[in-house]
């Protein structure tokens, strides 16, 4: 093996446009999609246009048909290959779904972002610890940094933090048969790769306790959000 030092400093592509950019983001089970339903109807009862989208998208196009399949165990894939195929699915999301909303000024708000390629890619990589080295390396390979495509920072991104207990008693409720990093050895994994982005990116990334009340998470979201609003 040959190893190479390579450094650089990190700057996210910020929105450009007029519509703003929300992401929510968090383990499965920890509260994503109740609160962005809240969130869809509060901006909406305010007048403004909204765009509720994910990524992946599972079932838009072929790429996420396929990653659905693999993460119903239908399919099998090196994982590896998996934060590859979200990002292919990103991409098309951003030029067909969210730049287009983000132009006309509409409010987009998204299940995951391209932050969840840290937290589950380090994962994938079968690796336990967070490193410097780790996280750059994937945050590369994934486009988050890339000349090739760099995605759209959100806005804002709020991340759901809960325990891996809390989220499978959750996701047992919802009567769904469970995705592959839907255990509790891997939520645990996974859980490490946010808090780790948290504390890393502070600024770009606000932590939420997510074990709360569903009102009580939401008066918290709005109240972080309204001096954003203000300034759109």
């Amino acid at each position: 093996m040959v190893k190479y030092h390579v450094s650089f400093d990190l700057e996210l592509r910020k929105n450009p446009y007029k519509g703003l950019y929300i992401a929510i983001e968090g383990i499965d089970g920890s509260g994503k999609t109740t609160q962005i339903k809240l969130l869809r109807s509060y901006f909406e009862k305010k007048g403004r246009a909204v765009v509720i989208t994910s990524e992946p998208r599972k079932e838009e196009n072929e790429i996420g048909r396929l990653i659905h399949k693999i993460l119903n165990s239908k399919v099998h894939v090196p994982s590896s290959s998996m934060q590859y195929l979200y990002s292919a699915e990103r991409i098309i999301n951003h030029n067909t779904v969210v730049i287009p909303a983000l132009k006309k000024g509409k409010v987009v708000i998204t299940h995951r972002c391209f932050w969840s390629a840290v937290a589950y890619g380090v994962f994938d990589k079968r690796e336990v610890r967070y490193s410097n080295a780790n996280t750059k390396a994937i945050m590369v390979a994934q486009g988050i940094l890339s000349h090739y495509y760099q995605f759209i920072a959100p806005d804002i991104t709020l991340y759901l933090d809960v325990a891996a207990d809390v989220a499978i008693k959750r996701i047992s409720g919802m009567k769904k048969s469970f995705e592959i990093y839907e255990k509790k050895k891997s939520l645990e994994r996974v859980l490490l790769g946010y808090r780790y982005l948290t504390k890393h990116f502070p600024k770009e990334i606000i932590f939420l306790h997510g074990e709360r009340s569903l009102q009580e998470v939401a008066k918290e979201v709005i109240e972080i959000l309204v001096p954003i609003m203000d300034n759109r």
